[in-house]
């Protein structure tokens, strides 16, 4: 689906009318394009409706395998790049969470810049993007003395079993250790991000007993319900064998040829104050912001947060809950990102339905960024079923989350 948007020699090449056509035109899943029109100021914007990417499970790379609340696919950014974006070119993700966009820019042999206010972020994203061997990672698990002096917060025993809890703080001693003597490598990275993500969930894969999936840490109150209802107490864990177990299945499959550089560009910052990016140099942005009161990032994450000791204050992630904070915040992020967008460059940003579509994002969107002089080529609506996940939360198709994907593109 992606000829006529490159040149034989992958340099890109943008074509407005043609990113129209194909939108129209796509039937890769056996489903005609619904088309229409919306209204802005007297500016006629095309809506276009379709599946057009897969909504089977875990039809990424493995190596995205990382859980995070509110991610989207890795077919979400995989769809843009493959269009819109030549070799090396630059790719850009000014809310980058768990890091789809960037990783997904590296697989397809792009350069990538992400940014996220919660410092977690980062911890996430960049051990995967120069993955250390499974034989080092295996070594390095050998050599580590999981011990500490730290005093145990037994509050946490709702979650996990003492001896497990006691190499946690290993860990957290261990990591802080390294990261004080400036030792904190790739692989102490790697197996950091990997002992995060396998923290809290609901297999005997995690460190934990039986809870919420893994991108939602529960309250100390509501897992003791949790456990008194199931009638469950926490299992001793294995960490360093879950460690290596996870690795594996991040790593079974083979990345492509150059895929690990280091020439990355990884960010803590606000959206909308990103300095450290150069003006007119990202060939393609592919977001999605924080949803209007629907995502607590912060309290999902305390858990992982306490682990990797990183802090965040409350007032600088933004937990927005107004259409009109909502918007100013948002319009903020679209000058930043007209400045560093180049001529011929595209944003895609998407967001997710809210008060069960009783509010479109996707209109709000649009006008801010007409108001900050950002062009909107279309609306994309990727209509799908909803995961697994969505479905153990009672949401229904399309109404609700983050699987409603609603993207506005923008050019300068």
């Amino acid at each position: 689906m992606t000829a006529g948007f490159f040149n034989s020699d992958r340099r890109f090449r943008l074509d407005v009318p043609q990113i129209h056509y194909e939108l129209r035109s796509f039937f890769e899943f056996g489903e005609f394009t619904a088309v229409e029109e919306r209204e802005f100021d007297g500016l006629c914007v095309p809506v276009y409706e379709n599946a057009f990417w897969t909504a089977r499970q875990r039809e990424g790379h493995p190596l995205h395998e990382i859980s995070y609340r509110a991610c989207y696919k890795p077919q979400l950014p995989a769809f843009f790049i493959k269009r819109f974006c030549g070799q090396d070119d630059l790719v850009y993700d000014p809310f980058m969470g768990r890091g789809t966009t960037v990783i997904e820019a590296q697989l397809h042999g792009c350069r990538a810049a992400g940014n996220d206010i919660n410092p977690l972020s980062a911890v996430l994203t960049i051990p995967r993007l120069n993955p250390p061997t499974l034989k080092c990672i295996q070594a390095r698990l050998e050599l580590i003395e999981l011990v500490h002096t730290d005093p145990v917060d037994e509050d946490l025993l709702v979650f996990f079993e003492p001896q497990t809890l006691d190499e946690l703080y290993g860990w957290r001693t261990y990591f802080r250790t390294r990261r004080q003597s400036g030792k904190l490598d790739p692989v102490d990275q790697w197996i950091q991000m990997v002992a995060c993500n396998r923290l809290t969930g609901h297999s005997s894969g995690f460190f934990s007993v039986y809870t919420l999936p893994p991108n939602q840490a529960t309250s100390l109150v509501a897992q003791r319900r949790i456990n008194a209802k199931r009638n469950q107490n926490p299992e001793y864990r294995d960490t360093k064998a879950l460690i290596l177990r996870k690795s594996r299945q991040l790593l079974k499959q083979a990345l492509p040829a150059g895929f690990a550089r280091e020439d990355y560009q990884i960010m803590t910052a606000s959206a909308d104050q990103t300095s450290a990016l150069a003006a007119d140099s990202v060939q393609l942005v592919v977001t999605s912001p924080p949803f209007l009161d629907t995502v607590d990032y912060a309290g999902d994450n305390w858990l992982r947060m306490w682990f990797c000791e990183v802090s965040l204050q409350s007032k600088k992630i933004w937990q927005l809950r107004s259409v009109d904070d909502w918007l100013a915040r948002m319009s903020e992020v679209l000058i930043e990102l007209k400045r560093v967008l180049k001529s011929e460059g595209c944003i895609a940003f998407e967001v997710g339905e809210v008060r069960k579509g009783a509010l479109l994002l996707e209109n709000e969107i649009v006008k801010a960024g007409l108001s900050v002089g950002l062009v909107p080529q279309c609306i994309m609506i990727n209509s799908q079923s909803f995961t697994k996940t969505a479905n153990c939360w009672g949401v229904s198709n399309n109404r609700k989350g983050t699987n409603s994907n609603r993207i506005v593109i923008f050019t300068k």
